[in-house]
């Protein structure tokens, strides 16, 4: 019987060796679902946050076919914490499941130069401006399809207040890109970032996330980078970030 654990501790040992930030906000009880086959005694589980499944122990065709795992959604990240995992999305999800390289970026810290990433936001052309999300950015950025992932994992601003960061580069009183906290975990945020589609390719998602960066040292938060493309692997290491390992995902359809 699949169980949704309401004492997060109960998983720790399930997914100790995940160094990831949505792993971590589960694991803290900050934010997202953990689901188990036991209880008392997990031997196969799931993080659900946002988009994202990380699959850890055990293969379990029960907890990936578990309808309340994905729940309305159409689209999920399944990532699994080892390749006995594969076989079983395979068959489960068959042509609705597309096998994918996802990359991992070293959780290291004291690892930026601030002076470098002071540069970065500073050489922002005149034409935009530069804002920590408040209460109004992020109502904003909710609204908005192509940056709502930045914030769509906190329920509400309080709960982002918290356990959330980001910023945003206005043209005018437009936001044209975003760089967020897809989830928070304790001193730290995994992070998202986005460009509106006609303002891509101009350094803008450069200069946003040097100014997350910023304002997390400024906390004493780590803000933790996982990489979709290799597009996402070279920001990161303009930013500072070093790659750590290319790792396998899959892309389910019409969950």
């Amino acid at each position: 019987m699949i169980v949704k654990l309401e004492n997060p501790q109960k998983a720790e040992k399930l997914f100790a060796d995940w160094q990831e930030g949505c792993v971590w906000s589960a694991l803290q009880g900050i934010m997202g679902d953990i689901y188990v086959d036991d209880e008392a005694g997990p031997a196969s589980g799931a993080v659900v946050l946002g988009d994202f499944a990380f699959l850890a122990g055990k293969p379990n065709r029960d907890i990936l076919l578990w309808k309340p795992l994905v729940g309305e959604k159409n689209f999920m990240i399944f990532v699994p914490q080892n390749d006995d995992w594969n076989g079983i999305i395979e068959e489960c999800y068959g042509n609705r499941a597309k096998k994918v390289v996802r990359y991992a970026i070293k959780k290291e810290r004291n690892i930026f130069d601030r002076e470098q990433l002071e540069d970065v936001v500073l050489n922002l052309s005149s034409e935009y401006r530069i804002s920590v999300i408040d209460k109004e950015l992020f109502n904003q950025c909710m609204a908005l399809e192509w940056c709502r992932d930045g914030v769509a994992n906190y329920p509400d601003y309080d709960l982002y207040r918290r356990y959330g960061l980001g910023v945003v580069i206005l043209k005018g009183e437009e936001i044209v890109a975003s760089c967020s906290s897809y989830s928070g975990f304790n001193d730290g945020i995994e992070i998202e970032i986005d460009t509106k589609v006609d303002y891509r390719r101009q350094g803008l998602a450069y200069v946003c996330a040097a100014k997350l960066i910023l304002e997390c040292l400024d906390r004493g938060w780590f803000p933790s980078w996982d990489a979709h493309n290799l597009m996402s692997v070279g920001l990161a290491k303009k930013l500072g970030y070093h790659f750590d390992r290319e790792y396998t995902a899959y892309e389910i359809r019409d969950c």
